[in-house]
């Protein structure tokens, strides 16, 4: 992530004070979960349910999984992610989204932004745009491409680049890629994830965001992206974002399902959910390892503390006790 800088000050101690709180988690079905996204799912699910309104309820919870890239999606992964969020004493509310169930809803945004002028059909490659510098300059926004062959583009009006997170403090992102005009459906014909997960939070009412920090960057994206539907198509406010550290094996090498990490055992969560919480900076009790798991959480839940979550991109798992 290059020139993404943030600051430690006006972290806030508890969930903003709202009517209700909807967070989600949102995996992709390209492999089993593993630390590394046990650890997003957590914090969403805590900061979600540590939330109490007025009325004295709960902060909800959805899961949606994002299963928009066929070619990458690994069979049964999507069952077994939702097998080990219940392993782990992760219950959703709601039925879980599946976005390929959501292709009308985002071609129906496609169709507004084009017929407002809000996007347009490039045909640049990501070769030629790496031989100018890696930025995209908007080259195609006068061409009149048709669609065949086409990616499709944002109008980039705002390129917001800063914002508040959570966690990390004021963010502040690459600038020149803050005001590219970024891809919202790709040339092979799949919705792009910045498209997908935007109009999903809008569709969910979601209003806080709770993932890892290999997402602070695209965040600048999905902001401009908010700010153009809500302007143009929708009565909808920007969520409230929060980014937690990545598990890193080393420096700038993060657990992931590409990096073929580890499965979670769901036969034996509790020694992996204990690590967990003290990757988040929880400081679970030493009795709570001979807990129940439904004691685990609970006990997560009524002394989640945002302040705790270190302030930091990554951290490397070898700081961590994982025992799996």
């Amino acid at each position: 992530m290059q020139d993404l800088h943030h600051s430690q000050n006006k972290r806030p101690l508890e969930p903003a004070k709202l009517a209700n709180y909807r967070g989600r988690f949102a995996p992709s079905p390209s492999g089993l979960l593993h630390f590394g996204s046990l650890i997003a799912a957590l914090a969403s699910y805590l900061d979600a349910k540590a939330f109490i309104n007025d009325n004295g309820e709960q902060g909800q919870w959805l899961v949606r999984i994002e299963d928009i890239d066929p070619p990458r999606e690994q069979a049964g992964a999507s069952q077994a992610i939702l097998k080990t969020l219940e392993a782990f004493g992760m219950h959703w509310d709601e039925q879980v989204l599946y976005q390929s169930k959501q292709s009308e809803y985002y071609q129906d945004i496609l169709s507004s932004l084009h017929k407002q002028q809000l996007s347009y059909y490039c045909q640049c490659t990501r070769a030629q745009i790496k031989a100018i510098g890696g930025i995209y300059q908007g080259h195609c926004r006068s061409e009149n491409y048709q669609a065949q062959g086409s990616a499709i583009r944002l109008v980039n009006h705002y390129g917001l680049h800063q914002f508040y997170d959570l966690f990390q403090g004021n963010v502040s992102c690459d600038k020149a890629l803050a005001n590219e005009d970024f891809i919202i459906h790709r040339k092979d014909g799949l919705f792009a994830y910045q498209l997908a997960v935007v109009a999903d939070d809008i569709a969910q009412d979601i209003n806080h965001v709770v993932r890892g920090c290999d997402l602070l960057e695209p965040t600048a994206r999905q902001l401009t992206l908010y700010k153009t539907l809500s302007i143009n198509m929708f009565n909808c406010a920007t969520p409230q974002y929060g980014h937690i550290p990545l598990a890193v094996a080393s420096k700038g090498f993060k657990l992931s399902k590409q990096n073929k990490a580890t499965a979670i055992d769901n036969k034996k969560p509790q020694p992996t959910l204990i690590a967990a919480l003290e990757f988040l900076g929880q400081a679970p009790k030493p009795e709570l390892s001979y807990g129940s798991i439904e004691e685990i959480i609970q006990w997560a839940i009524d002394n989640w503390q945002r302040d705790k979550v270190p302030n930091t991109v990554e951290i490397n798992i070898n700081q961590v006790n994982i025992h799996q």
